[in-house]
């Protein structure tokens, strides 16, 4: 069976588009027929694949998802059929990837997929936590306010990113351009103005030998660094991407100062946010907490929860494991103690991750207002040692010829 593309009207005059899977181009216009659309092209998109499966490598950004789900949980609210929500949905969204991807979504429906099933052929789209949220709202009816609910998730996720990012834009920003400017001074600058005392017969001060030599090495052995440097980040980035690497790479990341705090203030706030909006959607325990190991983003914290959850299988309370497991702060089993007993947890969950967001925000702008000034002293220490290593030898020479 293959899938097509296709382009056409509604039966309202509407354009619209999408994908189809059908056994030749001619069922496929007799499916869009029988489906109320009247198509004007149809093109093969690939073969051997169903039409579920044709989004599988896209990835829907974060920002496009949340404003779909905001979408589609209006319209599900106002009694709209799923299958028109989908619909309206699709000619809402304004990226191609985003437009294909629901359009295999609505395709699976149709054949009498549950929205969930459907949704679960993306997995790069749609995570673990966003299908169990929706197969939990299918089943209790609720599916309107789950979606409401993994809407605000998301847009929570979008403004602690972008505010994260647009707080570090500057120091990144200023540190290429230091760096950038260095490597200017050091391989073209200081070479034809340090030039005439190589030719001298006199010793040179250690500034200026030091200087003299790192210009070399960057003019004679500049690409031989730059390949070292892109070859060594390419196999750092193949040994972490494996288990054992990733393991490492999020241990040393943990125990380093105030950096591995704020790691660890992440995960545990994405822990504590993601629990909360599964057990509030109707998960229950164990699979949120199955869930919530795998979007964690750290695999020691990720070992850590999977302890909790077999605690939790054997009937412990889940506060005793995680305080047991070292990783998690005390204000978080405190509370989550609290919320077990009074039947509160998931508020209690959503109290943590919003007081950790915040500690989150604050960090890192404490961190990134301290290290503007530092990259400014840095840069000025390694001008004024430029500056030193050439005028000692000028020093030297004035001091002969008088």
């Amino acid at each position: 069976m293959a899938v097509y593309e296709y382009k056409g009207f509604d039966q309202s005059g509407k354009e619209t588009a999408g994908i189809i899977d059908a056994e030749s181009p001619r069922h496929a216009r007799t499916k869009l027929r029988e489906g109320g659309v009247f198509p004007t092209e149809l093109s093969p998109v690939r073969e051997a694949g169903a039409a579920s499966h044709l989004a599988s490598s896209d990835r829907v950004p974060l920002k496009e998802l949340s404003v779909m789900t905001r979408q589609f949980s209006t319209l599900i609210k106002a009694g709209m059929p799923l299958m028109e929500a989908l619909t309206a949905v699709i000619e809402q969204v304004e990226t191609p990837v985003a437009r294909k991807t629901l359009s295999a979504v609505r395709e699976a429906v149709r054949e009498g997929a549950s929205l969930a099933d459907a949704l679960g052929h993306h997995p790069k789209t749609f995570s673990s936590l966003y299908r169990e949220m929706v197969r939990a709202g299918e089943a209790s009816g609720t599916l309107d306010m789950i979606l409401l609910r993994l809407a605000q998730y998301l847009e929570n996720q979008v403004a602690l990113r972008s505010k994260i990012v647009s707080i570090l834009a500057y120091p990144v920003l200023m540190m290429i351009v230091s760096g950038l400017i260095l490597i200017l001074l050091i391989s073209f600058v200081v070479p034809k103005v340090t030039g005439i005392f190589s030719d001298l017969n006199r010793a040179l001060p250690w500034p200026t030998v030091l200087l003299l030599a790192v210009s070399d090495l960057f003019r004679h052995f500049g690409w031989v660094l730059l390949f070292l440097g892109v070859g060594g980040t390419m196999l750092l980035k193949r040994y972490f991407a494996t288990p054992n690497g990733r393991w490492q790479y999020d241990k040393i990341t943990l125990n380093l100062p105030l950096v591995g705090r704020l790691y660890k203030i992440l995960a545990i706030s994405r822990f504590a946010k993601t629990l909360a909006t599964l057990l509030a959607g109707g998960v229950p325990l164990l699979s949120a907490m199955a869930i919530v190991q795998q979007v964690v983003g750290n695999k020691v914290i990720e070992e850590a929860i999977r302890k909790v959850r077999e605690n939790i299988r054997e009937g412990e309370a889940i506060s005793v494991p995680i305080k047991k497991s070292g990783l998690f702060p005390p204000l978080l089993t405190h509370l989550i103690s609290i919320g077990e007993q009074s039947g509160q947890l998931e508020p209690m969950l959503e109290k943590v991750s919003e007081g950790y967001d915040a500690e989150v925000e604050t960090t890192v702008t404490t961190v990134t207002s301290l290290l503007g000034p530092l990259l400014i002293l840095v840069m000025g220490c390694a001008v004024l040692f430029i500056v030193l290593a050439v005028l000692l030898p000028i020093f030297d020479l004035s001091q002969i010829a008088q």
